[in-house]
Formats: C-alpha cells, sequence, structure tokens
C-alpha cells in the first residue's frame, strides 16, 4: 500500500481499538489524533535513501524491530511536544491520563501505527517493490501475502473511508454511553 491514503487508512483502523479499550473517550480520540501522524513512519527510508545509499525502501525500517525502536525513541519526544501543546492553551486540552503518562501514551500511540504501516505493505503485491521481511532479523525471509498492488486506488482510498468511518462509528457510539 504505497499510497499515503492506504497507510494513513489502516492505521485508523488499528488505532480504532482505543475507542473499546480506553475508557475515556477523549483520551482515545487524543490516541487515535496522535497515532495516525505516524502512520507513514517506516516510509522515511524513502527520505533517507536520498542521504544514505545503503539505505533500501522496505529494508530494515520497515520491521518490526525498526517499529520498536521507533517507538522507544519518539516516546519521549512526543510525549514532551503534547505536554507543551496542552500548556500553551488557555484551557487544558489533554486528559489528565494522557497529560500524567504523555511518554507511554504516545510510545503506544507510534507504535500501533508504525505496525499498521508493516502490516499493509506485507498485504501488497510486490509489483513496485520489493517484499518486506517484517520479522528480521528473526526471520530472514520476505513475506507477502500478495492480496492487493500497491497502487489500487479503490484498495488504498477505500482503506481510508473504512478507517475514517469506523472511528466516527466509535465515536458516536462512546457519546451515547455504551
Amino acid at each position: 500500500m504505497v499510497d499515503v491514503a492506504g497507510h494513513l487508512g489502516m492505521a485508523l483502523v488499528w488505532l480504532a481499538g482505543a475507542w473499546v479499550v480506553v475508557d475515556d473517550a477523549r483520551t482515545a480520540a487524543a490516541f487515535v489524533a496522535v497515532g495516525v501522524l505516524f502512520g507513514m513512519l517506516p516510509d522515511v527510508d524513502l527520505y533517507l535513501r536520498d542521504v544514505l545509499p545503503t539505505v533500501k525502501h522496505h529494508g530494515a525500517l520497515h520491521t518490526v524491530l525498526a517499529v520498536v525502536a521507533f517507538a522507544v525513541v519518539l516516546a519521549p519526544v512526543v510525549g514532551v511536544a503534547l505536554r507543551a501543546l496542552d500548556a500553551r492553551v488557555d484551557a487544558p486540552v489533554l486528559p489528565d491520563a494522557v497529560r500524567d503518562d504523555a511518554n507511554q501514551f504516545a510510545g503506544v500511540a507510534v507504535l500501533v501505527a508504525g505496525l499498521a504501516h508493516v502490516f499493509a505493505d506485507t498485504l501488497s503485491a510486490p509489483d513496485t517493490a520489493e517484499a518486506l521481511e517484517p520479522f528480521w532479523p528473526l526471520y530472514a525471509h520476505p513475506l507477502g501475502i500478495d492480496v492487493v498492488y500497491y497502487d489500487a486506488p479503490l484498495v488504498n482510498y477505500g482503506l481510508l473511508a473504512a478507517g475514517v468511518a469506523l472511528n466516527v462509528a466509535l465515536w458516536t457510539w462512546r457519546r451515547r454511553g455504551a
């Protein structure tokens, strides 16, 4: 799913679990909002390969190991940014649970969105890029399910629409007090 829409849609689908797991609807909404910002994170390799020729697309940065490392490194950075953003507004925006555990909150949001990206890429047929090795270095063999071509607009925009619809439906469900 090389298309941005497909990756963001898959991230929204995976992040939607927060509406069911988290008790506070504001915390769930914040989780989805923060997480979706990192739905494209493994594709940072597209920019790094211009600087470092040894970096390849769908290489080491498209692995579970890299996503975990991203989450660990970015958690305190995003946590500080969330607390700073909250302090800059007149009335606190973040729920207390997020403010108190901003680093953990951010780390899990980055992790879920990054894993959703890697999963979406494993669904794609290797028509324009190599198949992923998502479990490298433990399992260093290509893994692809070959369900859809990378540039399939119906799938990419369909995933985005499904992710938005799912989150809106779960938000509505939570607002009704379920």
